[in-house]
């Protein structure tokens, strides 16, 4: 096909460099461009939260929003379609056509984070937990019923046109980007080529997490080229198995593998991103209770204008409100904000476990009861000071968290075979999980104390780091 540079817009990132979409110029009637997507206000209101969550207040240039993620998210989604179509057809049965797979991919990635409220993941198990909800389950439910006439009507992209009689269905855009709950009824009804592409949004890589960590490695100052997406993609098919990667890639997978969790411990747990954390978890249910009328799934429109920005601007004023209550909780999130009230870290343990390790055989599963000890070995003077207790945990081992495994195969040349990619032999470099056991303190007076507290808690085991910070 030659390329339409009348319908087609571009957009800079500093990632992919230009990134190609559909504008509205020159569309037949009735026809939706990307762009009518892209400008829509439950789109647009990602560049209002942040991809980094709490992190940009820790590291200064990270300071980019979700919407140059998703816009990255598309383009990788035309990517990997492109380099990985044509096994798609092979391994599967009535695939629709190149362009009808590419856009419904496209349109998966640019939305599959619209659900997402203030502070990103944080939101997630701070709010939406109690009624059951994943930012997930709220764009799976914008997507159908907020943007699915706009989606129906798109019928092409910059690299093909649909098929006359073909159409993309909202309800399979909302499943793609879902998270796969290892039920059978979740995988009910739908053709294998889907059940197959959903690999690229739940996985060990995908079109998802390529993007970030990339996009947070460079925006972070971490790395400026984290790993080699281009040999990644290019090692990559499919197969009846699923998404399969030939034995050359994998040691390409496995630095990806071990970035990511770099980026975990070095950016997204840093100790400071996690003691702004634990500030913002003191006041944030009051807060919501306050700001927010409930269900964002019952007040949606209310939902689509709760972003981060309004979110720090009301809480900002509340500090000069006639309500007591507002009042205080304004003058707290002031004192957050200028960095005022803060948890600093006394003392940290870093614990790896690797397969066969069981995390709850360790003393730091149970923080409250950690807590307790480190208080009983505390001078009595001080045993009673403002303590909290952070765990943060991160799992990068192939297929340690389902069900979102078998997802990912890997390809053995010798035999012809594909394998599940969880082999110990493949993988025995990586540990299944970590998790960062930190103590928390008002200020750094007593460090030593909790620190020798903790020592005598653990028994010795493993290393502690102090900090200045």
């Amino acid at each position: 096909m030659v390329r339409d540079f009348t319908t087609e817009s571009l957009s800079h990132d500093p990632i992919h460099g230009y990134i190609p979409f559909i504008s509205r110029v020159g569309l037949p009637t009735g026809e939706a461009a990307e762009q009518d997507l892209i400008d829509h206000p439950w789109v647009q209101r990602m560049r209002q939260i942040h991809q980094l969550q709490t992190a940009w207040w820790v590291f200064p240039s990270a300071e980019h929003m979700r919407f140059q993620h998703v816009l990255g998210v598309m383009h990788l989604g035309s990517v990997t379609v492109n380099a990985w179509y044509d096994s798609l057809v092979d391994s599967c049965r009535h695939v629709p056509s190149k362009a009808c797979v590419e856009s419904m991919v496209r349109i998966a990635g640019l939305l599959h984070d619209v659900g997402h409220g203030p502070f990103g993941h944080f939101f997630d198990d701070h709010y939406l937990a109690q009624f059951d909800l994943t930012h997930e389950d709220i764009g799976g439910h914008i997507i159908e019923h907020e943007l699915g006439d706009i989606i129906r009507r798109i019928r092409r992209n910059p690299n093909g046109k649909l098929q006359p009689l073909e159409e993309i269905d909202p309800k399979q855009v909302g499943w793609l980007i879902r998270r796969p709950s290892g039920s059978a009824e979740d995988q009910e009804g739908h053709p294998d080529w889907l059940r197959k592409l959903r690999s690229l949004f739940s996985g060990i890589y995908t079109v998802d997490n390529m993007d970030f960590v990339l996009r947070d490695a460079y925006m972070s100052g971490y790395n400026t080229k984290a790993f080699d997406i281009s040999r990644l993609i290019h090692y990559s098919f499919f197969t009846e198995n699923g998404l399969t990667i030939h034995s050359r890639g994998l040691p390409t997978l496995i630095n990806f593998i071990e970035t990511r969790a770099n980026l975990f411990r070095t950016i997204y747990f840093h100790r400071t991103v996690r003691g702004i954390d634990i500030a913002l978890e003191d006041y944030f249910a009051e807060t919501m209770q306050c700001m927010f009328p409930g269900n964002p799934l019952q007040h949606l429109k209310a939902y689509q204008g709760l972003t981060e920005t309004s979110f720090l601007v009301d809480v900002v004023r509340w500090a000069e409100s006639d309500d007591p209550k507002l009042q205080e909780l304004g003058q707290h999130w002031r004192d957050i904000i200028n960095r005022k009230e803060m948890w600093r870290m006394a003392c940290e343990r870093t614990m790896h476990f690797h397969s066969g390790q069981a995390e709850s055989t360790t003393i730091f599963s149970e923080p409250d009861l950690v807590e307790r000890r480190v208080r009983d070995y505390l001078p009595k003077a001080i045993a009673n000071m403002p303590l909290r207790i952070d765990v943060a945990k991160h799992y990068h081992r192939p297929s340690a968290r389902k069900p979102a495994g078998k997802q990912n195969y890997w390809y053995d040349p010798a035999s012809g075979l594909s394998h599940e990619l969880d082999d110990d032999e493949l993988f025995r470099s990586l540990p299944t999980s970590f998790i960062i056991f930190r103590i928390y303190s008002r200020d750094h007076g007593h460090d030593r104390e909790l620190n020798a507290a903790l020592q005598k808690v653990a028994g010795g085991a493993g290393g502690d780091t102090k900090t200045n910070m």
